[in-house]
């Protein structure tokens, strides 16, 4: 038999630490704590039974969640973007290439996540996402521009493709494989006998991603609630991590470019 070839990823994550290493963003701490991640994922899908995978599963989850919320030490993020005014009366933003969350998001896409396999899937999957996308833009910018928390604000500024990319790379992938790749779809595995289980486990990722938004003020965190249940949606009916992904990047762009962003100074 001939030797199998290590996935494109994998050797693309070792490259990355290793890179890390060198050039200080990371130290052998932060390399053990990704190792230990890899291998609880790699785990959890590879457990022969159902409470050795809960277990592995559980274990992933929680050193995810410290690493995306940047609880773990051995990390020096990079400083991207500075407290930059990008709208009149905007809170100013600030943006860090961070390498535990986009390391986060690499390892539960490449090894736990629902993805498309082929072209004429995604061909479908996007017919069942757009629908999604329109309403769950409306509905959150909508009750956004309501509360107060941003205005129309149309402009393109120099930040816009760095943000673009940091974004999808380092935070939408990172939230959308840890929201709904393992929690909502372990979830709704879990109680799929019930005909209300998948929608219980759409609720259930939507409010958890919307307490996870809390720090920004209450408003704020409705708002990623009402979001995250459109991206929820999107998940459920089309069972592939892409729709997810496709709807929160569209979002988020969609309100750097046309409306006040992040938010009004006093609007959360």
């Amino acid at each position: 038999m001939g030797r199998r070839s290590a996935p494109l990823w994998l050797l693309f994550f070792v490259m990355a630490m290793a890179w890390g290493l060198v050039g200080g963003v990371l130290d052998p701490v932060a390399v053990s704590a990704l190792v230990v991640l890899a291998a609880g994922a790699y785990a959890c899908n590879a457990a022969p039974r159902s409470w050795l995978r809960l277990a592995y599963g559980t274990l992933t989850a929680a050193l995810a969640l410290a690493l995306a919320m940047h609880k773990l030490p051995g990390f020096n993020n990079p400083l991207l973007i500075e407290h930059v005014v990008l709208s009149a009366g905007a809170a100013p933003f600030t943006q860090y290439a961070n390498f535990d969350k986009g390391a986060v998001g690499l390892v539960l896409l490449a090894l736990l996540c629902r993805r498309v396999h082929a072209w004429p899937e995604l061909g479908e999957v996007l017919r069942k996402t757009v629908p999604v996308l329109l309403l769950t833009i409306i509905a959150t910018l909508g009750f956004g521009v309501a509360a107060g928390v941003v205005g129309l604000d149309i402009k393109l500024p120099q930040q816009t493709l760095m943000f673009v990319l940091v974004n999808l790379l380092f935070t939408v992938v990172a939230e959308e494989a840890f929201f709904r790749g393992l929690l909502q779809a372990r979830l709704a595995s879990a109680v799929a006998r019930f005909a209300w289980g998948p929608w219980l486990a759409v609720a259930v990722s939507a409010l958890l991603f919307g307490a996870a938004h809390l720090g920004g003020g209450l408003t704020y965190g409705i708002l990623a609630g009402v979001a995250g249940l459109g991206y929820a949606i999107a998940y459920q009916r089309t069972q592939r991590i892409e729709a997810a992904i496709l709807v929160h990047i569209t979002l988020n762009v969609v309100h750097f470019i046309c409306f006040t962003y992040p938010a009004r100074l006093h609007g959360v």
